[in-house]
Parts: C-alpha cells; sequence; structure tokens
C-alpha cells in the first residue's frame, strides 16, 4: 500500500504524540474522483463494507422472495451488528424460514459487540448468532437453499453463491472478475480487494442504481432501502456510528464499517452532489476506534454533508479527549486533512 497522508494528530500537552494515516477518494455513479486524499488506486479489502453488495444476488436470484424475506431480516444481512436479543432474535427467525438451525453458520464466535449484551450473557451465553456477520451468512444460506447447492460448503470461493457475489461486485465496480483479489474474511467469507476509488464507484451506484439494468437495480433499491428503515439491524440500538449517521441524516447516508480502518459511505443525490456520491477511506493502521469515527465525520463536514445541528448529535464520536487515569484531559485526538478536489 502506497504510503498514505497524515489524517488525525493525537497531542499530549504540547506535542503531536502519535499520528494516524489514510486514504480517502470519493466518486460519481460514472466513475469520476471528485474528491481524493492519497492515492485513490490504493488497494484494499473491503471486509465488511462489502455487505450490501453482498446481499444483491439474495434478491436479483429471487431467493428474498421465495423464503418472504422481510426488510428488517434484509438489513440485518447488510449489516454488522451487535449482538443485542433483537439482532440475535431475527437472524434466528431467518434461519427458521429457510429450514437451517444455527450450527449452519459458520462465521465462528466472538463476544457481542455491544458491551452492555456482552456483560449481561457473560462468555457461556455467547452463541454463533451473537457473531457480527450471523446475519450475512444467515443470507448467503439462503441463497443457497433456492441454489439447491450445498449449504456445507457456501463460504467455498467457488460455491455459487461466493460466485454470484463477485459478480455483483464486478459490475458495480467496472472490474473483471479475475481483477479482484480476494481473501478471508475474520468470518470466514470470502473477502474482496479493489482500488479504493472502485469501493466508492460502488457506493455511488448503491445510492444512485439509475444506470444499471434490471433486475440489479431493482435489488439495489430493495437493500438501501431496508438498510435506510431499519438502521439499527445495520449496526445496533447503542453507539454504533453507521445506524447513528443513517438516523441522524434522516436516510441521506448510507454507511457502512469494514474492519481493519475500512468505511464506505453513500450519499444520496442532493444539491450539491445531483447524482449521489460514493466514498471509501482505509484508515493505514487499521484503527477502528481513535481515528476512523473522527476521519469518517470530518469528511463528511468538509463535504458539508452533515451541518453543525448534525454534528453535535454525533459529538460523542467527533469530539476526543485524551485523559489520564485521574479523568484529567492531557491531550487531544484531531482531524489535520483537507480533502483534494479534482
Amino acid at each position: 500500500m502506497d504510503e498514505a497522508p497524515v489524517v488525525v494528530e493525537v497531542t499530549r500537552g504540547s506535542l503531536v504524540e502519535s499520528r494516524h494515516r489514510a486514504m480517502i477518494v470519493a466518486c460519481d455513479p460514472r466513475g469520476r474522483v471528485r474528491f481524493r486524499l492519497g492515492n485513490p488506486r490504493s488497494m484494499t479489502y473491503l471486509r465488511s463494507a462489502a455487505k450490501p453488495i453482498q446481499a444483491l444476488p439474495l434478491i436479483t436470484s429471487g431467493a428474498a422472495r421465495f423464503f418472504e424475506i422481510t426488510p428488517k431480516e434484509l438489513a440485518i444481512i447488510c449489516g454488522s451488528h451487535s449482538g443485542e436479543a433483537t439482532h440475535t432474535e431475527t437472524v434466528a427467525r431467518l434461519l427458521r424460514k429457510i429450514g437451517l438451525r444455527e450450527t449452519a453458520l459458520h462465521c465462528g464466535l466472538h463476544p457481542p459487540l455491544d458491551a452492555e449484551t456482552a456483560r449481561r450473557i457473560g462468555p457461556e451465553g455467547v452463541t454463533v448468532l451473537h457473531n457480527a456477520c450471523s446475519g450475512k451468512h444467515a443470507g448467503m444460506l439462503a441463497l443457497a437453499r433456492f441454489l439447491g447447492a450445498d449449504v456445507g460448503t457456501y463460504l467455498d470461493p467457488a460455491h455459487p453463491v461466493q460466485r454470484q457475489i463477485l459478480e455483483a461486485l464486478a459490475h458495480l465496480s467496472d472490474l473483471p472478475p479475475s481483477a479482484i483479489g480476494i481473501g478471508v474474511d475474520g468470518c470466514g467469507a470470502p473477502t474482496f480487494a479493489v482500488p479504493l476509488e472502485r469501493i466508492a464507484l460502488a457506493y455511488a451506484r448503491l445510492v444512485n442504481p439509475d444506470g444499471l439494468e434490471e433486475p440489479l437495480r431493482a435489488a439495489i433499491i430493495e437493500v438501501t432501502r431496508a438498510m435506510r428503515e431499519h438502521p439499527e439491524m445495520v449496526g445496533g440500538t447503542r453507539r454504533r456510528l453507521d445506524t447513528d449517521l443513517i438516523r441522524v441524516s434522516e436516510g441521506r447516508i448510507l454507511a457502512k464499517a469494514g474492519a481493519e480502518g475500512v468505511h464506505a459511505l453513500g450519499v444520496f443525490p442532493t444539491a450539491r452532489f445531483p447524482e449521489g456520491l460514493g466514498i471509501a477511506m482505509k484508515i493505514e493502521d487499521g484503527d477502528e476506534r481513535r481515528a476512523r469515527p473522527l476521519v469518517v465525520l470530518e469528511v463528511l463536514r468538509q463535504l458539508e454533508l452533515l451541518d453543525r445541528p448534525a454534528l453535535d448529535k454525533l459529538s460523542t464520536y467527533y469530539r476526543q479527549e485524551v485523559k489520564n487515569h485521574r479523568g484529567m484531559v492531557v491531550g487531544h485526538v484531531r482531524p489535520c486533512f483537507r480533502l483534494e478536489g479534482t
């Protein structure tokens, strides 16, 4: 990966103690780079930012209609949920619809992302349903069942489910499938590497699919509507940036984080961006807590996509102080970049 510009400084007293670097790019649905920082052709994995795209074959194939998948269930297929009761119950209901048990999920175990839920259930209460990717995996299993394909190998890159997903990403990113790198995600599913500008292009088309053919166009509309109607399924009910961004923007911004500091945003058409806008970023060191939320919101501020009242509602993500163990403020985490217009 090319060396990325510094985007966040962490101060202590009068000194900058640490720095975070990132690549950022914004594209319109025609692939024109509108804003950038660093090399827009830098390759990176989408990680969980791919989930709205991974859900598309479920709809284009007819599987979603066949299994009567609801918008709430579709939203959790697109999300990285917090493992709260509403999430595990929704995934369990989806599995029942397709006639499978939770043992069919191959995403592995981790504690719920929601701290309150994790404390309440304890380590012994964790199930595969609490995995943030269990919704995505249930969606993949639904497609496998509909296609009559083997459900035991649904994560194999050569599986019909994964081939359809790869084709959907290739279509949205204007790349041949052979140009897309494939790795293994934290949940065991294939994850895809493309230039950062192609992630931005894909998200620009998620918020403005008018140039795409059916049934892909209709599938995109269905996926994004579900995420906007049920943002709590995309993240959670407590302190999840993607959920809060969708809510605060009243659905004008589609947000989906990925692991290792990846974040993708879709901006539905506005007066300033009448064709819509896709934004993709990668924090070079993979930071997801200190730098990434700050960079996401600073990008939206610079592009005038969030006004002051909206930023105030998101202040717990935006205003970061460095405190010592006595609670004293000893420094700050601050953005230090300016997007370049093209």
